[in-house]
């Protein structure tokens, strides 16, 4: 089997992953009422608004941001509520009903690109992020191709953003974790951040009932417990 009948495969593998799980009982357990949910998303939001503050600054009308495997477009919802320009903002998918459901309910002027990223020829973004999509990928290879290409759209001085799992997880074949050595191997920035947070998700299930205080104190005192991470890279100039 050659390189690109390989990486057609996984590219394959990984939409088959998706249109089974999309949709799936398993969502069930990721519903945004659950109060372990709820508490996840406002955790993860305060990690995104101290990390973008932090390096492309609070004013965020003028970035130029592509999100690679965009899903159902919610973080660029979060970044146009945070006052970020639709019109700059675009969106990468790999399945169509994800790519329709962000179209229909993301304000218009977002670019909606189904598709791979190596066949789109974008490039001058400020800010280029993905998130859970290198776990996704079990193949190495791969991972570095998506790597170098993220890298070629960002503009000297923009930013990658990257929210991932730390960790393997037993229960599910199709996650790899993502290593702090990987991710500096793939961008060699200027200036890099990385923060690990939420506490890992069957513990955080088991302490759904208990004061939410539980939870956030058992996570600051207890960092091997956090199952996530977000990595930052500046490109250089």
């Amino acid at each position: 089997m050659d390189a690109h009948t390989d990486k057609q495969a996984e590219q394959d593998r990984i939409k088959d992953v998706y249109r089974r799980w999309h949709g799936g009982a398993a969502l069930d357990r990721y519903a945004w009422h659950r109060p372990e949910i709820l508490q996840q998303v406002a955790a993860r939001s305060r990690a995104f608004a101290a990390l973008l503050s932090e390096t492309v600054g609070g004013d965020l009308s003028g970035l130029r941001v592509l999100d690679v495997g965009c899903g159902t477009g919610g973080f660029l919802r979060q970044l146009i509520d945070w006052g970020a320009d639709p019109a700059k903002l675009t969106g990468t998918e790999l399945q169509q009903d994800r790519l329709d459901h962000a179209r229909h309910f993301t304000a218009g002027g977002v670019s909606w690109r189904l598709g791979t990223l190596d066949t789109m020829g974008l490039h001058g973004f400020d800010l280029v992020t993905t998130q859970t999509v290198f776990s996704s990928i079990l193949d190495a290879e791969l991972r570095r191709e998506l790597a170098a290409q993220m890298w070629r759209t960002l503009r000297p001085g923009g930013w990658v953003l990257v929210f991932d799992f730390r960790y393997d997880n037993p229960r599910n074949r199709n996650v790899r974790k993502v290593t702090r050595a990987e991710l500096d191997a793939f961008w060699p920035g200027e200036r890099s951040r990385y923060r690990s947070l939420l506490l890992a998700p069957p513990i955080h299930r088991l302490l759904a009932r208990a004061p939410w205080m539980v939870s956030d104190i058992l996570t600051a005192v207890a960092p091997p417990l956090r199952s996530h991470f977000m990595y930052m890279v500046q490109k250089g100039g």
